[in-house]
């Protein structure tokens, strides 16, 4: 099982492109705590691909924006995590 938050780590930084910094200050949590979710992460996608094994993503303690699409769009909407300025008007 990927909790949503190594599903999250590992969109950030390996689809993203984000570094771990960037994507620590995204989640609202420490560098520190980044890098043990995404060493997690790495670990249970390589064992899930090279044993031929089952991977769920579920689960975690996540805080998810309901308008999420607008803001991976280019728009904003204003949510602390959203990582862009919000757009006047």
């Amino acid at each position: 099982m990927l909790g949503l938050d190594e599903y999250e780590v590992i969109r950030l930084i390996d689809l993203e492109g984000m570094q771990q910094e960037q994507a620590a200050a995204q989640m609202g949590v420490a560098r520190t705590t980044v890098q043990s979710i995404y060493n997690a992460a790495r670990h249970k996608l390589a064992e899930a691909l090279v044993n031929g094994r089952t991977l769920r993503i579920e689960g975690g303690d996540v805080e998810v924006c309901e308008k999420r699409a607008q803001c991976m769009r280019g728009g904003c909407c204003g949510h602390h995590r959203c990582g862009k300025q919000k757009p006047e008007g």
